[in-house]
């Protein structure tokens, strides 16, 4: 089974990677979907987003969960029956799923150039502390809008913007840490982050 990496950053948390090497019909066995989950994997017209689709399942499998355990509210948050805290992403050839006691978020992003082309709509106060002539500008970019997904994963309220209302401090790609704050609505919310790279991906978890 291509669990690709496990990571508990802490005793209420746990992080789970899956390599979607399988194929579309393969993922498909072993499984049991609601009937929802079905009707929306067969109305996926990319055979890659089923696949992803399919792989969460299977990290759900990981965890000791099922799909009938997976529900989503209003705002497409994700939830699970038995109270834990669930986030999820995929992305082209891996997924991700953290499951915690308390608020989480994870993204993962294949990392490509064109990122900084469009750095203006994501990026606001970092731009102070960003360097576009360093050799990790891209790299950086990318952390910092895979942390901005998972607060806005974390946070689900329609009308945040990443460029106004989530800030990530300084950090240096060594790190693989750093803090990120939400400033919405005269409120200030601090959540610890993590990151890290494989295999021409970026990973970022955030939790409270």
């Amino acid at each position: 089974m291509p669990l690709y990496k496990t990571i508990a950053p802490n005793s209420q948390t746990t992080v789970k990677i899956w390599k979607i090497s399988e194929s579309y019909e393969t993922l498909l066995q072993s499984i049991t979907l609601t009937e929802v989950s079905m009707t929306r994997v067969l109305g996926m017209k990319s055979e890659l987003h089923r696949r992803g689709f399919l792989s969460v399942r299977h990290l759900l499998a990981e965890f000791g969960y099922t799909d009938h355990d997976l529900f989503y509210d209003e705002n497409g948050k994700p939830h699970l029956k038995d109270g834990k805290h669930i986030s999820i992403t995929h992305s082209f050839t891996f997924s991700g799923i953290i499951v915690s006691d308390r608020d989480v978020g994870i993204d993962i992003e294949k990392q490509r150039e064109k990122v900084a082309v469009i750095a203006h709509k994501f990026i606001g106060y970092e731009f102070d502390y960003l360097d576009k002539t360093a050799d990790d500008y891209v790299n950086k970019l990318i952390v910092i809008w895979c942390v901005k997904e998972s607060l806005y994963k974390l946070f689900a309220t329609p009308g945040m913007l990443f460029r106004k209302h989530f800030l990530v401090i300084p950090f240096m790609m060594t790190d693989e840490d750093t803090v990120a704050w939400i400033d919405y609505n005269d409120k200030k919310y601090r959540y610890t982050s993590h990151f890290f790279e494989f295999e021409g991906f970026t990973c970022a978890y955030v939790f409270e």
